[in-house]
């Protein structure tokens, strides 16, 4: 295991003010993705700062026009029973319960969930395969190599990985915001904006700097928030990522889609949202089969999928059609 130093924070300018002048400090919460990084040797910060008791950032506010406010400290074991999560946005609590071990749910917290690093078995591997995210420039050995759970979308030949948290395509499919507070302001960045697609520089997850600290995340009001569902494909029913996912959340009117919002995990570097097909969506009745079909389809005319994860264009078009049915059904 690699050597570190701790320290704690209870001050969050001045936390953020040490993580910004410091390059080989890194903030720690749960720690149940960053400390098996370490282990794993793919990245190694010298020195730990635990943001766990910083003032009034675990609250989870559910606000009078129907927000929500989450704060980045929150548990996700707490925000998946929290009344209102399920009550607003279920596709929430649905996403939360389906991610890892009710140990880790415990443990983990928000902001470090959405900012989780890919499951690449070459990422993660210390016997020095060629990985532009661990070492840039290296190559990406899952290009032409074991690629069954990789990306269907938005890769690049420097990296085919995909995202790994659930919770972030169910707040990609509802349009939430990342607040983050740096040196020198606080901003509100849009969840599909917030992760990178790979490009050239795989290595760069997200769009955070040194000295960004997230402090929660605001899911606003949405009509579709009620009839919402998230759906997870797996290889086993227990604690595992997902081969696809899909975030669904809809608006009707006498069983006619007035509104839809659909995002996909395991199949992109970033929550993946189905625009097209949500266009196509409206006005379409859930008693429709074909057309709820070909709807959806109209999102995967640009798939590129890899050598061994063809099936996933097919598995993910049928997963999202019963998330779609599901969620319909709540409306």
């Amino acid at each position: 295991m690699h050597s570190f130093a701790l320290s704690r924070a209870d001050d969050t300018a001045q936390a953020i003010a040490v993580h910004a002048n410091d390059a080989q400090l890194a903030f720690i919460a749960g720690g149940t993705d960053l400390l098996g990084l370490m282990k794993d040797r793919a990245t190694l910060p010298e020195r730990l700062l635990d943001i766990n008791g910083l003032p009034d950032l675990a609250r989870i506010e559910a606000l009078p026009d129907g927000s929500l406010r989450i704060g980045a400290l929150a548990r996700m074991s707490d925000v998946a029973a929290n009344i209102d999560v399920r009550r607003r946005f279920p596709v929430i609590a649905e996403s939360l319960l389906f991610a890892a071990s009710g140990q880790l749910r415990n443990m983990a917290s928000i902001g470090g969930n959405i900012m989780q690093r890919t499951r690449c078995a070459y990422f993660r591997d210390d016997d020095g395969p060629a990985c532009n995210k661990r070492r840039p420039g290296s190559g990406c050995s899952a290009r032409h190599g074991l690629n069954r759970n990789h990306a269907i979308f938005g890769w690049s030949d420097a990296c085919v990985a995909t995202h790994p948290s659930d919770l972030a395509v169910a707040l990609a499919a509802l349009d939430a915001n990342v607040v983050v507070r740096g040196l020198a302001k606080v901003r509100s960045i849009p969840f599909t904006d917030f992760h990178r697609l790979p490009g050239s520089t795989p290595e760069r997850d997200n769009t955070l700097d040194r000295g960004d600290l997230i402090v929660a995340i605001d899911v606003p009001t949405r009509v579709e928030g009620r009839g919402s569902h998230y759906l997870k494909i797996r290889d086993r029913e227990s604690y595992e990522f997902a081969l696809v996912s899909v975030a669904a959340a809809v608006a009707t009117d006498r069983r006619h889609l007035r509104s839809v919002r659909l995002a996909m995990g395991g199949v992109a570097h970033k929550p993946w949202r189905l625009a097209a097909a949500e266009t196509a969506l409206r006005g379409v009745s859930l008693d429709d089969i074909d057309a709820l079909r070909s709807a959806i389809a109209e999102s995967f005319i640009d798939a590129r999928p890899l050598d061994h994860n063809g099936f996933k264009v097919e598995l993910a078009q049928r997963v999202a059609l019963r998330a779609l049915q599901t969620a319909g059904e709540r409306t």
